[in-house]
């Protein structure tokens, strides 16, 4: 990941305000500490921090067209940037740098060009031949993006809000699978996928689609020309992701560099679910596994810092960034830039626990619509900014856009939890990998139950954090909350105190309206709150708050010892139809 500050039609061109953007872009530097560029055209400035992965010796940025009349500042990285530079044998590039074809696509195609780019991304363009602009963001918002307004009647976008908060007057974020355009003056969607509208769908469940599918969105994330690993929890999706990154890395272009030798990472509290089962799977993939660990304290100590990063007061995304963060910046310190991660299967599959609960199929496919549409405020942004904190990157298979439309093409009556059955969360899921001849994984790690990040590290990671914020926040100021805090109001103390951090870090209202809020129940939407009346009682975003569902339910006299059996139980009863 890179960072990006674009600042267009600015009153004052001045030394002064050329000092200014590069102070506001060093804020950005730790998402790119490997090389800062800066193009200045007239009242226009394209800042970037580099963070560099592919082409690192020649891939500077801005980039350029030609004749350097358009110039485009981005973050991310372009899958199928090679079979576009294909189609563009008429240009000339310098560069071996994934991004480049965005500036010879604009020549070629003109605003129309985004839906061919196959990646994650936000881009900013501009075209000094009439000084028009665009600015673009992926499809799901795996790359953050802000969009802001000066008195001055500039218009401003940025990696992160900090680099912009201060010298706006309005800003917001910049929505996913859209496009801003200068000349028309606004946003426009760009992303229109079916799956969009919420309507039921109907294609029957084919696992070798799906596995097939997912296998395509892994290797073409094998795309680097700097070391790289797999966050490895030991939960499905984890597993997964390492599972079939290991089957290809050989044949992959950057075991030529790097060596064909998996490396894997694992983050928790001593003794927690994810420590165990990550070691587990490690040892049979036969990875090269790095087991971290962090203390209670250690988490607690780096709050205030993980909430400048990852730019949010919502409870459990400041849960699961902070052994994130922890984690990524001991990845940096091995010398890895880049990692696979496994973010966006409970959204598209329906494995958060609460989903046990869909009272009927078309309930269970409207809410995974409107998780995946809300990724960019949750788990996206948690990935992209607690890694890029320490200059590392995370790539998300799951939310490769062929493969959101093959999965969210499936009658979702086939991701309904049917215990009658054998099936349990994301089934589809697990079922297409279950292969007895060839596996992927071990049968228990197949069909382990749903842990989320902040409850796999250990259970008292949130028991923690509960208990400081209790030291720090009163009964009194949580009663007062709803003066001191009258948008978006926090219901506990645990959200009290985070959002008092985030306050004194972003204190306009145009930043607190970038923090989506409302009940929630394991991760759940307002919505999905009302199929199940006691979970109005027990509003906790832990997974652990799915009374009757998770194993190691809150109030439920569960052993850690006794999860493993009966999921192995679970395992040997569930049919497989590959």
């Amino acid at each position: 990941m890179c960072g990006i500050l674009a600042v267009l039609g600015c009153v004052d061109n001045s030394q002064a305000k050329r000092s200014r953007i590069i102070e506001l872009s060093r804020r950005l530097r730790h998402r790119g500490p490997d090389w800062s560029g800066l193009h200045c055209y007239e009242d226009c400035y394209l800042a970037h921090e580099r963070l560099a992965i592919v082409d690192p010796t020649s891939g500077d940025q801005p980039l350029y067209n030609e004749d350097k009349t358009i110039a485009v500042t981005v973050n991310g990285e372009i899958y199928n940037h090679k079979d576009l530079r294909e189609n563009l044998k008429s240009h000339q590039f310098r560069t071996g740098s994934d991004c480049e074809v965005i500036a010879h696509l604009y020549e070629e195609h003109g605003e129309e060009f985004v839906d061919m780019l196959d990646g994650m991304f936000a881009f900013v363009l501009l075209d000094t031949r009439d000084k028009s602009f665009i600015a673009a963001r992926d499809a799901i918002g795996i790359t953050p993006l802000y969009i802001g307004w000066g008195l001055d009647g500039s218009v401003w976008f940025a990696s992160e809000m900090k680099a912009l908060s201060d010298d706006c007057e309005q800003f917001m974020c910049f929505p996913p699978g859209h496009i801003y355009s200068s000349k028309q003056g606004g946003l426009r969607r760009w992303y229109n996928p079916p799956w969009f509208s919420e309507v039921v769908p109907s294609t029957p469940y084919d696992p070798l689609v799906v596995r097939n599918t997912f296998e395509k969105a892994v290797i073409k994330r094998l795309m680097t020309d700097v070391p790289f690993g797999v966050l490895l929890s030991g939960g499905l999706d984890s597993s997964l992701v390492a599972s079939v990154a290991l089957r290809h890395l050989e044949k992959s272009e950057a075991a030529c560099q790097w060596g064909s030798k998996l490396h894997t990472f694992c983050i928790g509290l001593k003794g927690s679910p994810d420590l165990k089962a990550g070691r587990e799977v490690a040892d049979y993939l036969g990875t090269r596994h790095h087991e971290l660990h962090f203390t209670v304290q250690d988490g607690i100590d780096a709050i205030e810092e993980v909430i400048y990063h990852v730019e949010t007061y919502d409870v459990t995304t400041i849960r699961a960034s902070t052994p994130m963060f922890l984690m990524s910046r001991k990845i940096k310190s091995l010398g890895v830039k880049m990692v696979l991660s496994g973010e966006g299967s409970d959204e598209i599959f329906g494995g958060y626990l609460y989903f046990h609960k869909a009272p009927n199929k078309k309930e269970f496919h409207e809410e995974t619509c409107r998780k995946i549409k809300a990724l960019h405020q949750y788990d996206c942004l948690r990935a992209n900014k607690s890694t890029s904190a320490w200059g590392v990157e995370a790539r998300v298979p799951f939310l490769d856009k062929e493969f959101i439309n093959v999965a969210m093409s499936i009658d979702p009556e086939w991701k309904m939890i049917r215990p009658d059955l054998g099936r349990i969360e994301k089934w589809v899921l697990r079922n297409a990998f279950d292969d007895e001849k060839n596996p992927y994984l071990p049968k228990h790690i197949l069909y382990r139950q749903k842990e989320q990040f902040s409850d796999g590290v250990g259970y008292s990671w949130i028991d923690g954090l509960k208990d400081h914020a209790n030291k720090h926040v009163s009964d009194t100021m949580l009663m007062n909350a709803s003066f001191v805090f009258p948008d978006n109001t926090p219901l506990t103390k645990e959200a009290y105190y985070y959002r008092t951090i985030f306050e004194k870090f972003f204190p306009k209202s145009a930043a607190r309206a970038t923090v989506p809020g409302g009940p929630s129940v394991a991760c759940s939407t307002a919505k999905a709150v009302e199929w199940d009346a006691a979970w109005s009682q027990n509003l906790d975003p832990s997974g652990r708050a799915a009374l009757g569902v998770h194993v190691s339910a809150y109030g439920e006299d569960k052993t850690e010892d006794s999860r493993p059996e009966k999921l192995q139980k679970l395992a040997e009863k569930t049919p497989a139809i590959v």
